[in-house]
């Protein structure tokens, strides 16, 4: 088999159609390098390998086209029939020949990703399993390339089906969908030879097993086909008498029949079995706050899909999948809306569209559209409005919806109005949405008590201070058993009943703005504080995970608890001990401590639980007014949206919140001077694939002229 390699190898590289296939490879990998990852600074290098993988349609054909074909027409195959050599080792040494052809490019272009970190931020996993996809493809178009070369003694015929094959292969999901929308025996027994449908899978960013083992056994059944080709010349048997290893029917059969049955094995297997996820955002992955709500659910819950099962959506297929191995109460039907039309009516009287979700129990129900699955950013270029998909939210809206449906009551969060408060942002909104909370404004002052049905009282940044009359009415909301939130911001006039609230859990106010002087707590200018995050229910999802970001700052100051205290405090947002307040800072010109200045550490968040004859009361208060708005989120990765929505989930007796935020679908662009687009262009695009070409030319003229 080895000397077959050899022979093979040097053949091509003699013959300039091995460097031709690699120059053409390294040609359009760079060019499309050069267009996505250089010039638009797109981080995904499936992009690049996606738009190239066709090219195996022209090209393979054109490589193995005379392996076979050629020295059959020239008979100078009896020479290698007759030795003493068997079949499938011949196959297998001009195979491996071929693929160590592709491996080159291949290897060629996995330093391509590396080049860009240089740049920015790269899902290094996502782009060498594309590469990992683009070897598999090419590896089993090679394998029916090889397969057709020895149907035939002409190279011409063997290079035009060849590529009626590949083309088909690479087309399939598409004609199967012109004979059938919703598929039928036909178009399952067609999508039985799909070689695109399991590429993009691991072009999506999952290592899919399925993937893998299709492509395997695709390739050696086709190199088992090969050898039986061969075989059939090579003896003349009776359809009476088989020999052992000699061409049979019955053995076609057999390979064909466990071909399939070893890829219906595979896909019947849990999916967490068969699939790795290597996207950058864990996109196909559940989140420890999801598994940990999933394992609690004792009830049964019908999934309903609003879509035929072949058509579905290929990432919200995966997640669904995951529920469903989560857990055997949670069931996923797809129902096609083609065949039932009318099936959304027993839930809802909206209109809802292809890929939607309806979640069901014995309590209610709750539809999911599938707009709301994916987060959408609108940009505007002084023309026209342009839409992206930024963000995947299927794990969030689905956990959500199971709360919903499960839930015995949907608790009500009440915010105060009347003092200038501010009002959160329809992001925060949302988050309380998918925490299944509802949410309502309250004016103390045109009702008697907080209504009895608040999970909590939220105080977002009051302008100005409470009257005693509505300090009043807090102050008994929480002698009942209260929970209150209160956000505070630095007062511009006295706020007399606000500090009565403080210590009702004997907690109050450094005089003056917190300035951090230890620069890993503090982003840019010391007003901007980074707080240390400590561990607890508050911080699930950011502590060791995201900064905290509390721009302005008051600092709490929390006594020490006493073993005999009615009080007991959690502060889980703190300054470092080098930070101090500033009383004077409106006409500081510079940041520098000044005498009577209070020394830190101080608290930026605090939980306080007071003791009272029947239950207790809580508060927790954070120091900062632009804590919770959408612009201090954003500066870290919504990790303050996350706090919010945390502390919300808290009080309304959440054993884990169910508000999972919307992962990342897009990595940041990567920023590329023109000079560095315009040398790596020429080495991608012309440098390497010339280098191939000559070196082809070179070796091709030499022998020419011996």
């Amino acid at each position: 088999m080895l000397a077959i390699y050899k022979k093979e190898l040097r053949s091509y590289f003699h013959s300039f159609i091995g460097c031709l296939f690699i120059g053409v490879s390294l040609f359009f990998i760079g060019l499309y390098y050069f267009v996505y990852c250089l010039l638009y600074g797109y981080p995904y290098f499936s992009y690049v390998i996606n738009s190239v993988v066709v090219l195996f349609m022209l090209t393979v054909p054109v490589l193995t086209m005379r392996i076979m074909a050629e020295e059959r027409r020239s008979k100078t195959d009896q020479l290698i029939l007759t030795a003493p050599v068997s079949v499938s080792r011949i196959v297998l040494g001009k195979y491996l020949a071929l693929l160590t052809i592709l491996a080159i490019p291949t290897a060629v272009s996995a330093l391509y990703p590396l080049i860009l970190l240089r740049f920015g931020s790269l899902p290094l996993g996502e782009c060498y399993l594309a590469l990992l996809a683009f070897f598999l493809y090419g590896a089993v178009s090679i394998a029916i390339g090889l397969l057709v070369s020895s149907l035939t003694e002409s190279q011409v015929i063997a290079a035009v089906l060849g590529f009626v094959l590949l083309f088909v292969g690479y087309m399939m999901p598409s004609l199967c969908g012109l004979i059938s929308s919703t598929g039928n025996v036909l178009t399952h027994i067609l999508g039985l030879y799909d070689l695109y449908t399991p590429f993009v899978m691991m072009l999506n960013g999952t290592l899919d097993i399925g993937s893998v083992v299709y492509f395997l056994s695709l390739t050696a059944l086709a190199l088992f086909l090969t050898c039986q080709s061969i075989q059939k010349r090579r003896y003349s048997v009776s359809v009476k008498a088989l020999r052992a290893g000699a061409y049979s029917m019955g053995m076609i059969v057999a390979a064909v029949a466990v071909t399939v049955v070893l890829n219906m094995v595979v896909g019947q297997l849990p999916g967490s079995w068969t699939s790795l996820d290597l996207t950058g955002s864990k996109l196909y992955s559940l989140t420890d706050q999801t598994k940990e709500y999933v394992k609690n659910i004792h009830e049964d819950v019908t999934v309903y899909v609003l879509v035929n099962e072949d058509n579905e959506d290929t990432v919200l297929g995966q997640t669904l999948d995951r529920y469903e191995e989560l857990s055997e109460h949670i069931h996923v039907q797809y129902v096609d809306p083609i065949q039932n039309p009318r099936f959304h009516t027993q839930y809802t009287s909206a209109n809802v569209s292809a890929n939607s979700l309806i979640v069901v129990s014995d309590r209610r129900s709750k539809v999911i559209d599938a707009n709301d699955i994916y987060v959408t950013s609108y940009d505007y270029d002084g023309y026209n409005y342009n839409s992206s998909v930024t963000g995947y939210d299927g794990e969030g809206q689905i956990t959500s919806a199971l709360d919903y449906v499960l839930s015995d009551d949907i608790p009500v969060v009440y915010m105060t109005e009347g003092h200038g408060e501010q009002i959160l942002s329809a992001a925060f909104k949302g988050s309380l949405d998918k925490e299944n909370v509802e949410y309502e404004t309250v004016n103390l002052m045109s009702c008697e008590t907080v209504p009895e049905k608040a999970a909590c009282l939220v105080i977002n940044a009051p302008a100005s201070d409470l009257s005693e009359d509505d300090r009043d009415k807090v102050i008994a909301y929480l002698n009942r058993g209260g929970k209150v939130i209160l956000i505070l911001g630095y007062p511009e006039v006295p706020t007399p009943n606000l500090d009565t609230l403080l210590a009702y859990m004997d907690l109050s106010m450094a005089d003056g703005l917190v300035v951090e002087e230890d620069q890993n707590n503090y982003y840019q200018i010391p007003f901007y504080i980074l707080p240390t995050v400590a561990a607890g229910s508050y911080t699930t999802g950011i502590y060791g995970n995201y900064y905290v970001f509390a721009p302005y700052s008051q600092g709490i100051i929390v006594p020490k608890t006493q073993e005999d205290s009615e009080i007991r405090y959690n502060d889980f947002l703190r300054t470092s001990s080098s930070s101090y307040a500033m009383g004077d800072f409106e006409n500081a010109t510079e940041y520098g401590r000044q005498e009577g200045d209070a020394q830190g550490p101080f608290s930026l968040g605090v939980e306080a639980v007071k003791t009272l004859e029947e239950g207790e009361a809580t508060m927790v208060v954070y120091s900062s007014d632009q804590m919770f708005t959408d612009s201090a989120s954003l500066m870290v990765g919504g990790a303050n949206q996350m706090l919010f929505t945390n502390t919300v989930s808290r009080f309304v007796d959440h054993e884990t919140s169910v508000s999972v935020p919307a992962k990342e679908y897009e990595v940041s662009t990567l920023l590329l001077s023109q000079k560095n687009v315009l040398i790596l262009g020429l080495i991608t695009v012309i440098l390497l694939p010339l280098c191939s070409l000559v070196t082809g030319f070179v070796i091709w003229f030499r022998r020419r002229r011996k």
